[in-house]
């Protein structure tokens, strides 16, 4: 019989090295997270307490190179977003907002000075870092943005809101998107390094919400939050400095949804092969049958694109739009999937005794965040007919 999770042994086309990787972040979510992961989102609590495992597992910041990070590869990274997302999209999450961009807007964009006083601490759990881009009117449209930084003597003084802003409220330190004036001419959005104890800064959760309810995201008010000179980071000017971050998250995305995706389908598999109707198991029904391939072979397909998006990415040869393919399409793969198993559990799929529904849910606002279906439709639109319909 066939390996009902790997019909194309995409298994032989990975290291020791990755999978050995791969089998201790599994290890750690079955022991750690699926036990508890019901409680977590019906209650809508992170488990910060995990903050320290995820740091002595090397998954924070891990594709860093240097400054205390593990300097895992990209294919690395993704088989830990899978593992992690199979888990919950939460769990996962934490893990991209820390590492792929609060981390990486330091490592990409930061002096010696900030990565030396910053990434260590946030390598090892101790610091945890939140990213303000979005704001309540402009989420797609972040140049837009109206957050406003200006020069007061030597220092910088902040004010705007962000909204949906993931752990703001149990961040240390704030990477804040904003419009400059430097002495009067405008220099552009840049960034800068807020700790979240300045006075002026506030963050509130938002509640309740429907999806990712084992996740933080939140409100952020910055009223005249004063920060000195060197909170800035030197080497981010313009939306290429947020965006450098969003396609780190991006690609992280495309093989994390695949996790949720897998579980899923590992839900639906397993219930078919158990439950009774009619005297046979509901696995020896044609249309069962039908649903179970259709689902592994869009999970084979995404894990051979998001393997091909990561030996690229390990290349240095990974392009914006192909990022856009991995997040667009293992995403929507990944939703329809999760809804797909739901329905064949049938009234039990609507418990959190399984876990298909809870990744759909999850999967709504993943498709959302970090650019929607339309964005990365719009992206590829351009990449394809040199047009950008979006302007």
């Amino acid at each position: 019989m066939a390996d009902p999770y790997d019909l194309l042994a995409i298994d032989s086309l990975l290291s020791e090295n990755e999978k050995s990787l791969r089998a201790s972040v599994r290890a750690f979510v079955d022991a750690e997270i699926r036990p508890h992961i019901a409680d977590w989102y019906e209650r809508a609590v992170f488990p910060v307490e995990l903050v320290p495992r995820l740091a002595e597992l090397g998954l924070l910041g891990m594709h860093i190179q240097g400054f205390g990070c593990a300097g895992r590869s990209a294919v690395e990274y993704g088989l830990a977003a899978a593992e992690l997302e199979a888990g919950d999209s939460g769990l996962r999450t934490f893990v991209s907002v820390q590492g792929s961009l609060a981390m990486s807007a330091i490592a990409k964009h930061g002096s010696e000075q900030q990565k030396s006083d910053w990434l260590p601490r946030m390598a090892a759990g101790k610091v945890i870092g939140c990213f303000g881009l979005t704001e309540p009117g402009s989420g797609s449209d972040p140049g837009s943005m109206s957050t406003f930084a200006r020069r007061d003597g030597n220092d910088w003084v902040i004010t705007g809101t962000k909204r949906w802003i993931g752990l703001a409220t149990i961040a240390h330190l704030a990477v804040i998107w904003a419009q400059t004036d430097a002495g009067g001419s405008p220099s552009g959005i840049r960034g800068f390094l807020v700790p979240t104890d300045t006075t002026g800064f506030t963050a509130t959760p938002i509640a309740p919400k429907l999806s990712m309810r084992a996740s933080i995201q939140c409100d952020i008010v910055l009223d005249e939050v004063r920060v000195p000179a060197d909170a800035l980071l030197p080497g981010a000017e313009g939306l290429r400095g947020p965006f450098s971050c969003l396609n780190e998250a991006r690609y992280g995305i495309a093989w994390g949804v695949l996790g949720a995706a897998r579980d899923s389908y590992r839900a639906a598999l397993e219930y078919s092969l158990t439950r009774e109707p009619f005297g046979k198991p509901l696995a020896a029904f044609q249309l069962t049958q039908q649903k179970l391939v259709d689902m592994a072979l869009e999970i084979e397909k995404g894990f051979l694109l998001a393997l091909h998006l990561g030996r690229l990415k390990d290349a240095g040869d990974l392009q914006p739009h192909q990022i856009s393919v991995g997040k667009l399409n293992n995403t929507r793969v990944a939703i329809q999937i999760a809804r797909d198993a739901r329905a064949m559990l049938g009234g039990n799929g609507i418990t959190l005794d399984f876990s298909p529904l809870r990744h759909a849910n999850n999967l709504e606002s993943v498709r959302t965040y970090e650019g929607t279906d339309e964005v990365h439709t719009l992206v590829l639109g351009q990449a394809i007919t040199g047009i950008a319909a979006f302007r």
